[in-house]
């Protein structure tokens, strides 16, 4: 089972913060750190000292770490220009020697962008495919050979197509709760498919949807990797639970039938119920990033468990 460690820096942090539990991600064993894509806090949180960038951050931990792969969940279309993004991915895949993952999404908090004056379009979804469409078809694109793309959205001449990331293929993540649209874009664009913060039930739905679009698309199912995000809270006994649930504001009770949390042994529990609908991976959202004894005790009785 492929733990990984997923932060919402957007709520306070900087990037020393992630540096060290980066650090500790790689040192404890864990697969992957990957960290959200947002400007602006949300909730009662003040968000001090303010908001870091999600691929700035990567190209520095990708000088610092050596091991664990690196990427966001999710990456918002509306940031960036396609080629702009497909430059900085492949550069920072270019710094960590191919171990970088590009989580894709439309985009969707309108007051970050008010807050920063990032246009917010009311159709998210067609740019989405057509970035999806031109940072996929820029890296794929042969050195010496140029790439061209006329969309409704975005119009590309003549380009170059460089520079290429170190993998032969960046994996690309696509995630969410849609019925159709989402499945429809996984089959055509996706090495995963992530279903965030949603019950066994929704997940096995979800599941369920994209492999019948994988398929219909002429792919097989299996080839994808489907994984599941979810809100982490362990504690070696009810009380340190309870502890770690406070801090981060939640209740214990609604931690534990949302997310994964509980005692170690409540955890893997849990997980081995969504890994018997066919979750492969599981990205823990970790709210209080100070905790690094929280990623030691996942580490030591939860993750050991699974190997």
């Amino acid at each position: 089972m492929d733990l990984r460690i997923f932060t919402e820096p957007q709520q306070g942090a900087t990037y020393d913060t992630l540096l060290a539990v980066a650090k500790a991600t790689e040192d404890l064993g864990f697969d992957a750190f990957f960290r959200s894509d947002h400007y602006l806090s949300m909730g009662s949180g003040d968000g001090l000292p303010g908001p870091t960038d999600a691929w700035i951050t990567l190209a520095g931990l990708a000088r610092e770490t050596r091991r664990i792969r690196l990427g966001t969940l999710m990456t918002a279309a509306t940031f960036r220009l396609p080629g702009v993004l497909a430059i900085q991915v492949a550069q920072v895949d270019q710094m960590s020697g191919g171990r970088v993952e590009l989580g894709l999404g439309a985009g969707w908090f309108e007051q970050e962008h008010q807050a920063y004056g990032i246009p917010f379009p009311k159709e998210k979804f067609a740019r989405l495919e057509e970035q999806l469409a031109i940072v996929t078809g820029l890296w794929e694109t042969k050195p010496g050979a140029t790439f061209d793309f006329h969309g409704t959205h975005y119009d590309l001449t003549d380009s170059p197509a460089l520079p290429k990331p170190a993998q032969a293929k960046i994996p690309v993540l696509i995630g969410g709760h849609g019925a159709s649209r989402t499945p429809r874009l996984t089959a055509r664009y996706a090495d995963e498919f992530n279903m965030p913060f949603a019950s066994i039930e929704d997940s096995e739905r979800q599941f369920g949807r994209v492999r019948a679009a994988v398929e219909a698309a002429g792919r097989k199912a299996d080839d994808l990797t489907y994984s599941n995000a979810l809100v982490v809270c362990v504690g070696k006994d009810d009380q340190e639970v309870a502890r770690r649930a406070a801090v981060i504001g939640r209740e214990v009770d609604e931690l534990k039938e949302n997310g994964l949390a509980g005692t170690p042994s409540e955890v893997v529990d849990k997980i081995g119920r969504y890994a018997e609908i066919g979750a492969e991976r599981f990205y823990l959202q970790v709210l209080d990033l100070a905790d690094l004894d929280h990623l030691e005790l996942i580490s030591a009785q939860v993750q050991a468990q699974l190997s």
